[in-house]
């Protein structure tokens, strides 16, 4: 018998073929596990989104029946460059005290998730912020909800006569 020719390319080739096909593997893992990650953040924030306007569907009412409250510190005077004040939007110190009666938990976990600020729409020169002259005001529900947080903005008028809200702009931020 002799000597054979044979030096193993064909396990190399086949060897090369696996590391390649398990590498591609890898590769459409690493994608399938990125695009799930994204699809779960996208769904949070519509989450949060959806607890801000919630929020601000169930303020409406408290504000439209306090609209005699809105001058005795209830207005937000937001720091710049929104206002010339101290107030920061979102925190339980922007929120009225007559808003306490408000449910502010939107998921049902027993924690407050919304917070109400209400803030002036710069209606008189020079601009106050802490008075309202014209009945037009921003409503702002902001909502951390499972670490996320979305803020809806409604700019609305009271109407004397009807007594009820009308919305005039509506905003989604952040």
């Amino acid at each position: 018998m002799g000597r054979s020719t044979e030096h193993g390319g064909a396990l190399l080739i086949t060897l090369m073929l696996t590391v390649g096909l398990i590498a591609g593997g890898a590769v459409l893992l690493r994608m399938q596990l990125v695009s799930t990650q994204s699809a779960g953040v996208v769904a949070e924030e519509i989450v949060a989104l959806n607890c801000a306007e919630s929020g601000l569907i169930a303020a409406r009412p408290f504000v439209t029946a306090n609209v005699a409250g809105w001058n005795t510190a209830s207005l937000c005077n937001p720091t710049p460059p929104r206002g010339t004040g101290g107030c920061i939007i979102g925190t339980p110190a922007s929120e009225p005290l007559w808003l306490a009666a408000m449910p502010h938990d939107v998921d049902g976990d027993s924690i407050n998730d919304v917070v109400i600020t209400l803030v002036d729409n710069a209606d008189e020169i020079p601009s106050d912020l802490t008075i309202d002259v014209d009945q037009t005001i921003h409503i702002i529900a902001t909502c951390n909800i499972r670490g996320v947080r979305a803020q809806v903005d409604e700019l609305v008028h009271y109407d004397s006569v009807t007594t009820a809200l009308t919305r005039k702009l509506w905003l989604r931020t952040e």
